[in-house]
């Protein structure tokens, strides 16, 4: 068996860990999945999240300065202003990864009584799953059948 290429090539500029330092932790999985789900204030997002106060503030602030998340701000009658939290389109982005992580844990780490939520397109009421397509339209149903290959940015180790 030969030695596969990714061997000879620097992992130091690897996307999936720059995407990783941005969202690869619980709490922001959490917040994000609360804001896919139209829940955009603070005290509504801690309370479904049971997050410290100050780790919420945190992530937040971070997804704010990640360009995840925007602020707009609202004011009740009688009290302050506050700021919602809301999605941009980079955080939009983001929905196929929330999708594929809903649908590993509905088959893999589902409880006894079955998955909490399920998806459907709004227009048929059918059921929505994620896909993988080439761009000849071709259904990828199975990683044997992806083949890695360096891509632009990729740098052979000196």
């Amino acid at each position: 068996m030969s030695r596969p290429w990714v061997f000879d090539y620097d992992t130091e500029n690897c996307t999936i860990g720059a995407a990783l330092a941005i969202v690869g932790e619980k709490w922001t999985f959490l917040v994000l999945r609360e804001a896919f789900n139209g829940v955009r204030r603070f005290d509504d997002i801690r309370r479904r999240i049971c997050a410290p106060r100050q780790i919420l503030s945190d992530r937040l602030a971070r997804l704010v300065a990640d360009g995840l998340l925007r602020k707009v701000p609202y004011r009740e009658p009688g009290q302050r202003s506050r700021s919602e939290y809301r999605l941009t389109e980079k955080g939009l982005a983001l929905f196929p990864l929330i999708v594929a992580l809903l649908e590993w844990g509905n088959t893999y780490a589902v409880s006894p009584d079955g998955p909490v939520v399920e998806l459907q397109h709004r227009d048929c009421g059918a059921p929505v799953h994620l896909e993988l397509r080439c761009a000849e339209d071709h259904l990828v149903d199975s990683p044997r059948q992806i083949t890695p290959v360096p891509g632009p940015g990729a740098r052979l180790i000196a």
